[in-house]
């Protein structure tokens, strides 16, 4: 706890510096051909909410997961070390040095996970009062994915198998919430002037699409919700809303009027998706290699699917944090920041070949900070800053965004 509380206090203190600073090499320069947006999960900083949950008592969020791990199986590395220290992201000063980095690695974007439970926002304190007060913050563009899953035992490290969860807040949004409460919200990040748009439209992720469906009550009604979203953000100057898919969750069954089973493309055109993605690779989470070849293998049926599909890169997969100590949940094997360079290459190229001239060549990657999914670009005490590097290598500087 000593050597946690001395990272905090040296956190809190440290000031931005340069990107030059950062010790990332030089690569290959791609300044307005790609933007590359990294995941990031907003919550390592004392959030009012986790009491809610009873978790988190130390009070730096999820932090306390990633500093209480154990190794459970031989090379596992936990538990990880950031060589930044847990650092508080709702703290402006701290988030304009993740910038630099970031924008050193060829980073241009950070697309910040959005949560909304019974009634209020969870976990906004690391883009509000981090990302938005950094004094550097206009360099990196950003946009929202609308994290709408449930809320359950995930979290808290004394639980363990799936089987022992249980849902303790919904993500069920109503019609008149949706319209009258998270529109307003929604429109004024887009309004930012580093808010991340396509042909002048704000970007806008939605990870669970059923569960919108399931909140507002019907198809019918989800549309409606959509079209009055499109229609606020044209009253705010913009020429529309360019809606992604992180993929489809959950049954597809009734999710379009008088088709009993829609197919994505059907999903598509009745709710007017303008891209797609996903949250992760997808696939069995076994061998790194395997896994990122298995995902590749599904961008092209994506792609036929939705039109335009924006590839993703994962770091990799280990979400042992979250779980007791005598419980061991199966990881990805065989990572390695020389195959994530590979892979980084592979979703560049896939972009070339597959992305419309007329639109940005997006990349994402999960993820900037997911440490509790071994999930991370930022530099820690294993592997130092070879994943920026990795990453600053493919793209270079960082790019230009529309």
């Amino acid at each position: 706890m000593r050597n946690m509380r001395n990272a905090l206090i040296f956190a809190g203190v440290f000031t931005a510096f340069a990107a030059s600073c950062c010790p990332c090499d030089a690569g290959e320069q791609n300044s307005s051909q790609y933007d590359v947006a990294a995941i990031v999960w907003p919550a390592y900083h004392p959030e009012p909410r986790w009491k809610e949950l009873g978790i988190f008592p130390h009070g730096n969020g999820e932090w306390q997961n990633v500093y209480e791990a154990v190794s459970k199986k031989k090379g596992d590395n936990q538990p990880l070390v950031p060589l930044w220290g847990y650092e508080p992201e709702d703290n402006p000063i701290v988030v304009a040095r993740k910038i630099d980095a970031a924008l050193a690695a060829g980073i241009n974007v950070f697309m910040y996970d959005w949560y909304w439970y019974q009634g209020r926002p969870f976990l906004e304190g690391a883009l509000n009062n981090g990302f938005l007060k950094a004094p550097n913050n206009q360099r990196m563009k950003f946009f929202l994915m609308w994290a709408n899953h449930v809320v359950d035992n995930l979290w808290n490290n004394k639980v363990g198998s799936p089987k022992n969860n249980k849902i303790i807040w919904s993500a069920d949004v109503s019609f008149e919430e949706f319209t009258k409460v998270l529109v307003p919200r929604f429109i004024e990040y887009f309004k930012k002037p580093n808010y991340y748009k396509i042909d002048n439209k704000p970007l806008f992720a939605v990870f669970e699409f059923t569960n919108m469906i399931r909140g507002i009550g019907s198809a019918e009604k989800t549309l409606q919700a959509l079209d009055f979203l499109r229609a606020e953000c044209k009253k705010a100057g913009f020429d529309g809303l360019h809606l992604m898919s992180m993929a489809w969750h959950g049954p597809a069954k009734g999710i379009v009027p008088g088709v009993e089973k829609p197919s994505s493309t059907d999903i598509v055109k009745y709710y007017g998706f303008d891209s797609m993605s996903t949250y992760n690779m997808r696939g069995k989470r076994d061998n790194y290699e395997k896994w990122v070849d298995t995902s590749i293998a599904e961008w092209k049926q994506f792609k036929n699917e939705c039109g335009l599909f924006f590839p993703i890169v994962s770091t990799g997969w280990d979400t042992n944090p979250r779980y007791p100590p005598d419980e061991f949940t199966p990881i990805v094997e065989g990572k390695s920041p020389v195959l994530y360079e590979k892979a980084l290459r592979k979703a560049k190229a896939w972009a070339d070949e597959n992305i419309p001239a007329d639109k940005p060549k997006l990349i994402i990657i999960n993820a900037w900070n997911e440490w509790t999914e071994g999930e991370y670009l930022e530099p820690d005490k294993c592997y130092g800053y070879d994943y920026l590097n990795a990453t600053a290598r493919v793209f270079g500087a960082h790019g230009q965004s529309k």
